[in-house]
C-alpha cells in the first residue's frame, strides 16, 4: 500500500519535485492505523469487546446495548481497561510484580502475538505479520503512551487524556494552568554515574556472577568459577558468608549428575541472583544443579531447596511471581526452560521449543500478564506465557549468539546485549509492539574479546564491560557517554552489576577480585556503612535477656560478630568428589558465629549528643505567604524532588526544588530554597470538607501514587483524587459518614486502596470499578494507621483503640490481633492514635503511640520498646523510619526531635527545638512542635517537619557532621556530649512482659 500510494503521489505533476518522502519502515502506516483505531475505541461512549470498525474517515462508536445500559468495563483487544463513568483510568503498577489474572491463550499483545492460527486475532486491527496484531481479550501493552524521555517514572496525562477525563468525570473542574512554569523533567548528568573506585575486594577466584541485595544496598552476592558463593558487605569490606560448592543430598542426585561430577569435578557458578524481596537467593551451576538459600539479613544462609534442574549446565536463573507464587525460572543446555515453585518445591511448567541450549531468561509482566523471554545460543528469542501453548515469539537477536535481555527499572523499556561468534557486540533497545530493534548503541570495539555483559540503572543509564573498560550510555542516545577503566586491572570483558539505586557499581578484575565504583551518593553510603561498622564494634552489647536485634536495611546486626573468611589469593579449592558430596552437616549451615561475651562487652553508661544550637545543623524554613492551619500530613514525593503538605484547613501545598549547580538533580535539600507551586488562579488543591464538622477537628489522610502522578487525600469529606501536574480534582468518592481516616495503596495494584474509616472499619476499594470489594471489621475505634507488607502478604492496621490487626491480602481474613502494652508509667488499656510503618525489610514493624515507640516482628511480638523519659519526657507526636531503615526519627510535643538506632532503639541524639525553631521560648505556654515528620526517600539523614503553627522545616546535619549522633568512645563506652544535661540515657527500656 505504501509503495502504491507513493507512486500515485509522484505521478501528480502538481507535486513533482516538490515533495521529499521521509525514510520510515514499511510497517509505519500499519502502526499509525492501529494507534488510530485504539484511540477511537478508547474514547468510545459504548465500548464493546469486539468492535466492528470499517473506516478511518469517520469517528468510530460502538452501538449501545439493546436495553440501553452501559456495558461494564472491558479488557477488549484495543483498549485494555475502559474507565467507568465517575472514576479514572488505572494508575498502573505499584510494585515489583502484579497479580496474574489467568490470561487466555491469546492474552498477550505486541511481542506476545504469533502466527499460531489457534490464537484469535482482533478483526478491527489492521492486518500484519506476527508481533503487530493484538489478540482478543488481551491487556494492551502499549495502552498508554511511553514516558517522555528524561521523565522516568512520571505518568502525567496528555491533553487528549485530559479531554477524556472531562468526559468521564462526574463533575467538571475549572481549568488550571501554570504561567511560565512546568514540572521540569528529571535531568541526569555524568556525575550520577558511579565512576570513582571506593573499594577493592579480593575474592580469590574468577568471579562469574554478581548481584546486589535489593534492599541492603551494600550487600553483594558473588559466585565464582569454582562453584563457591560469597556475601560481601562492601561498606565494611567484610566477607559475611563463604560457601564452597557441595551437593546437599547426593542420594537424591540423578545418575547423569553423579556421572558428570565423577568425570569432571570442577563446577562453576553460571548465575547467582536475589529474590525481589531479598529473603532468598538462587544459584545456577554449570552442572545440573540449582540451589536456593533462605537469607537472614544478619548474614545467615540456610539451605532451602536443591533442584537437579537440567541435563548439562544450568545457564541462567531468575525469580518470578506467576499467580502470586514465588517461583524460579531456569534454563539449560538441554534446550528447556523450567519454572519451579519455591514453596511447594515442585516443577510448575516446562517450556520446549528452542533448538539450541538456552542461554538466558528474562521474566517480566505487562499489565496483568506474566511472561518470560528466553534467548538461545543460536540467536533465537522466544517468549512464553505460563501455559502449555508454546512460544509466542520467534525473532533473531542481533549477533545470533549469546544474548541477555533486561528491562529498565520501571519495566517500560526492553534492552538486549549480545556478542556474535566473530566478536561483534550489539547493545540495542527493542520496540515491543513491533518486535523490532528500536535503537542500536555504538561504541564497541570491532571484535570484543569475550561475551559482553551489561546492566541498566535508574531508568536512564546503560553500562557494559568492553575493551578493558566500563562503557556508559544514556538510554535515549546511541553514542557512548563515557568510558572508565576503574584505575586499570579490568579483564577484556568485565562483568558488572549496579545496586538498586545506581549509586554503586561492582565490576570484576583480572586478578580474581572485585572493584566497587561509586557516585557521590554511593561514596556517602560507603562512608556511612564503614562508620557504622566501627560503631558496632565499639558499642556495648545487648543484655543477655534481650530479644533478637532488629536487622537494619543496610548494616550488619549489632550483637553478632561476623567471622570473616580467610583471604588467600593463592588458595586452591579442594577437589570435589562424589564421596565428599554427602549431606551437609546442619551445624555448617550458618556462617555467622555468635559473639562471646566478656568483660569488655558489658553494658556501660554513656551520654547522648544534644543539639541545641542552630549552628549544629542545617535548617530551611519553607516559604509560604499564607500560613493557615497546622500541618497535619507531610510527605516527600517518591523522586525526592518535592515536598507535599496537607494543612488542617484541607489545603495542600507543594514545594519543588529546582536544579542548581549544588544540586544538579533538583533533589530536596536544606541548602537550597524550593519554590512553592500554585496555579495562577490562586486556587490550590483543596479537599472536600464536611459541613457538620470543623476541618480542624476532622481526620486528615493522604497517599501518593508510586510514580508521583496522583495524590489521594481526604479531610473529613469525600476522598479526592488530584492530578499532581495540573492540581485538578479528577474525581471524588466515598461520601461521609463515615469519613476516611487513613489511606494506603495496595503494593501490587495501584487501583486497590485500603481506606481506614472513622467507624473503625477498613474498606478495600477498587477505584477502577468504583466498588468496595470488602469491609474489614476488628477494631473498636477509628483507624489511624495502615501498612502493607508484600513480603508477608499482609496488611497491618492500627486504631485509636491501640490495637494492631494483621489481615491476609489474599482473602482479607484477620490472622492476628494484639493491643499494644502500656509502659510501666501508664495505665492499661491504652487509647489514642496509633501509627504503623514497615521497615524496608518488610518484616519488622514500627508502632508509634504517644506513650512509646516499639518494634514488632511479623507475629506481633514486641522486640524493643522505648518510652519518653528524662529530657525526652513529652508525649510522642510522630515517628518514622529513615529511608535506609537504620534510623528512627521521633517528634515530641515539646518540640524536641529524637534520633534512634532502629535495631535497638538506642537514642543517638536529641535535637532541641531551640536548634530549629526561631525565637523558641521554653517558658511559652503553647509550645510549637512537629505534628508530623517526613523522611527523605534517598537521603537517610534528611527529614522534614510539619509544625503545629503551619510552618514546614527541612532539617539535615551540618556539612561537618554529615550524620546524626556520635558513636560511643572505645575506651569507656561514653560519648562526649555538648549538652549541659547529662541525664539523657540512650539505653532502651526493658521489654514489656507478656
Amino acid at each position: 500500500m505504501l509503495v502504491e500510494l507513493k507512486k500515485l503521489i509522484e505521478a501528480n505533476p502538481l507535486f513533482r519535485e516538490k515533495l521529499s518522502f521521509p525514510a520510515f519502515k514499511s510497517s509505519r502506516l500499519r502502526t499509525l492505523i492501529n494507534q488510530s483505531l485504539n484511540w477511537q475505541h478508547q474514547i468510545c461512549k459504548n465500548p464493546r469487546p469486539n468492535p466492528d470498525i470499517k473506516t478511518l474517515f469517520t469517528d468510530h462508536s460502538c452501538s449501545p446495548n439493546t436495553n440501553g445500559a452501559r456495558p461494564p468495563p472491558t479488557n477488549g483487544p484495543l483498549v485494555g481497561s475502559i474507565p467507568k463513568a465517575g472514576t479514572f483510568p488505572p494508575l498502573g503498577a505499584h510494585g515489583p510484580f502484579q497479580p496474574v489474572v489467568s490470561p487466555s491463550s491469546g492474552a498477550i499483545a505486541g511481542w506476545m502475538s504469533s502466527g499460531n492460527p489457534s490464537l484469535p486475532h482482533a478483526a478491527a486491527v489492521a492486518a500484519g505479520p506476527p508481533g503487530l496484531v493484538q489478540p482478543a481479550n488481551a491487556a494492551a501493552f502499549l495502552k498508554h503512551p511511553r514516558t517522555p524521555s528524561g521523565m522516568p517514572g512520571m505518568d502525567y496525562q496528555s491533553a487528549d487524556s485530559e479531554h477524556l477525563m472531562k468526559r468521564i468525570r462526574t463533575g467538571q473542574s475549572d481549568e488550571v494552568f501554570f504561567s511560565g512554569i512546568a514540572h521540569a523533567p528529571n535531568v541526569y548528568s555524568q556525575d550520577d554515574l558511579p565512576k570513582t573506585v571506593v573499594r577493592a575486594l579480593n575474592q580469590g577466584s574468577n568471579v562469574m556472577s554478581m548481584d546486589f541485595h535489593p534492599q541492603q544496598q551494600t550487600i553483594l552476592l558473588v559466585g565464582t568459577n569454582v562453584g563457591e558463593i560469597s556475601l560481601w558487605e562492601v561498606g565494611s569490606r567484610e566477607r559475611l558468608v563463604h560457601k564452597p560448592f557441595k551437593v546437599w543430598d547426593i542420594s537424591a542426585a540423578s545418575m547423569p549428575l553423579q556421572s558428570a561430577l565423577l568425570n569432571d569435578a570442577v563446577v562453576s557458578v553460571n548465575r547467582c541472583v536475589w529474590a525481589p524481596d531479598g529473603l532468598m537467593l538462587g544459584v545456577a551451576f554449570s552442572k545440573h544443579i540449582v540451589q536456593i538459600y533462605q537469607y537472614n539479613p544478619t548474614g545467615e544462609l540456610r539451605q532451602h531447596l536443591e533442584i537437579d534442574a537440567h541435563v548439562g549446565g544450568v545457564n541462567d536463573i531468575a525469580f518470578a511471581l506467576p499467580n502470586k507464587q514465588l517461583s524460579i525460572v531456569t534454563c539449560g543446555d538441554d534446550k528447556m526452560i523450567k519454572v519451579w515453585d519455591t514453596v511447594a518445591r515442585r516443577r510448575l511448567y516446562i517450556f520446549e521449543g528452542h533448538e539450541a541450549p538456552v542461554y538466558s531468561v528474562c521474566p517480566h509482566y505487562k499489565e496483568n500478564i506474566q511472561f518470560i523471554f528466553s534467548t538461545a545460543i543460536d540467536g533465537k528469542i522466544k517468549a512464553w506465557l505460563y501455559d502449555c501453548l508454546g512460544s509466542r515469539v520467534d525473532y533473531d537477536a542481533p549477533g545470533l549468539w549469546c544474548t541477555t535481555m533486561a528491562y529498565s527499572a520501571d519495566g517500560t523499556r526492553l534492552f538486549s546485549c549480545g556478542t556474535s561468534k566473530d566478536g561483534e557486540s550489539h547493545l540495542v533497545e527493542w520496540n515491543e509492539s513491533e518486535g523490532a530493534v528500536k535503537r542500536t548503541y555504538s561504541g564497541f570495539r570491532k571484535r570484543s574479546l569475550g561475551v559482553v555483559q551489561f546492566d541498566t540503572t535508574r531508568n536512564r543509564f546503560l553500562a557494559a564491560g568492553d575493551e578493558f573498560q566500563i562503557k556508559f550510555w544514556d538510554m535515549d542516545a546511541t553514542t557512548m557517554l563515557i568510558a572508565v577503566d576503574a584505575d586499570g586491572g579490568l579483564p577484556a570483558s568485565p562483568r558488572l552489576r549496579f545496586n538498586k539505586e545506581g549509586s554503586l557499581l561492582a565490576v570484576t578484575t583480572s586478578d580474581n577480585g572485585i572493584k566497587i565504583l561509586a557516585n557521590s551518593n554511593g561514596s556517602r553510603l560507603i562512608r556511612m556503612m564503614e562508620s557504622r561498622a566501627v560503631d558496632k564494634n565499639r558499642a556495648p552489647s545487648e543484655p543477655v535477656n534481650s530479644k533478637p536485634l532488629i536487622v537494619n536495611a543496610l548494616g550488619s546486626v549489632g550483637n553478632a560478630a561476623i567471622a570473616p573468611a580467610l583471604e588467600r589469593p593463592d588458595r586452591v579449592p579442594p577437589a570435589v568428589s562424589v564421596s565428599s558430596l554427602g549431606a551437609m552437616d546442619s551445624s555448617r549451615l550458618v556462617d555467622v558465629k555468635p559473639r562471646i561475651s566478656d568483660d569488655t562487652d558489658r553494658m556501660k553508661g554513656w551520654r547522648i549528643s544534644d543539639i541545641i544550637d542552630p549552628s549544629h545543623l542545617k535548617v530551611l524554613r519553607l516559604t509560604d505567604a499564607v500560613t493557615a492551619g497546622r500541618v497535619v500530613r507531610l510527605l516527600y514525593t517518591n523522586s525526592g524532588l518535592a515536598l507535599l503538605a496537607l494543612a488542617s484547613n484541607a489545603v495542600h501545598k507543594l514545594w519543588k526544588w529546582q536544579r542548581t549547580e549544588r544540586s544538579p538533580l533538583g533533589k530536596a535539600t536544606a541548602y537550597i530554597a524550593p519554590q512553592l507551586w500554585q496555579p495562577p488562579s490562586g486556587t490550590p488543591m483543596t479537599n472536600d470538607i464536611c459541613d457538620s464538622k470543623p476541618t480542624e477537628e476532622s481526620a486528615a489522610c493522604i497517599a501518593l501514587s508510586k510514580n508521583d502522578s496522583y495524590v489521594m487525600s481526604a479531610s473529613g469529606g469525600k476522598v479526592s483524587l488530584f492530578n499532581m501536574m495540573t492540581f485538578k480534582v479528577m474525581t471524588t468518592f466515598m461520601s461521609p459518614p463515615p469519613a476516611a481516616t487513613f489511606l494506603a495503596f495496595h503494593p501490587q495494584d495501584n487501583n486497590i486502596i485500603a481506606i481506614g474509616m472513622e467507624d473503625s472499619t477498613i474498606q478495600i476499594y477498587n477505584v477502577r470499578v468504583d466498588e468496595v470489594k470488602t469491609k474489614l471489621k476488628g477494631h473498636q475505634n477509628r483507624i489511624t494507621g495502615l501498612a502493607f507488607s508484600q513480603t508477608l502478604n499482609s496488611l497491618v492496621s492500627s486504631g485509636a483503640d491501640a490495637q494492631l490487626c494483621v489481615w491476609s491480602i489474599d482473602g482479607w481474613e484477620k490472622k492476628k490481633s494484639r493491643f499494644i502494652q502500656a509502659p510501666s508509667c501508664r495505665q492499661s488499656p491504652l487509647a489514642g492514635e496509633t501509627r504503623v510503618q514497615f521497615q524496608n525489610d518488610q518484616s519488622h514493624l514500627l508502632v508509634v503511640h504517644e506513650s512509646q515507640i516499639a518494634i514488632y516482628d511479623s507475629m506481633l511480638e514486641c522486640l524493643h520498646s522505648w518510652s519518653p523519659k528524662d529530657s525526652l519526657s513529652a508525649p510522642i507526636s510522630s515517628a518514622i523510619y529513615s529511608c535506609d531503615g537504620l534510623l528512627i526519627y521521633a517528634g515530641f510535643c515539646d518540640g524536641a526531635i529524637g534520633v534512634f538506632d532502629s535495631d535497638n532503639l538506642r537514642l543517638r541524639c536529641r535535637i532541641a527545638p531551640s536548634a530549629y525553631v526561631p525565637s523558641f521560648s521554653v517558658s511559652s505556654s503553647s509550645s510549637v512542635y512537629a505534628v508530623v515528620i517526613a523522611a527523605h526517600p534517598s537521603d537517610p539523614n534528611q527529614i522534614a517537619l510539619g509544625m503545629s503553627d503551619g510552618v514546614v522545616h527541612v532539617v539535615e546535619p551540618s556539612e561537618v557532621e554529615l550524620k546524626w549522633g556520635t558513636a560511643p568512645s572505645q575506651d569507656n563506652g561514653s560519648i562526649p556530649s555538648s549538652s549541659s544535661n547529662p541525664s539523657l540515657n540512650g539505653q532502651p527500656t526493658e521489654l514489656p512482659s507478656r
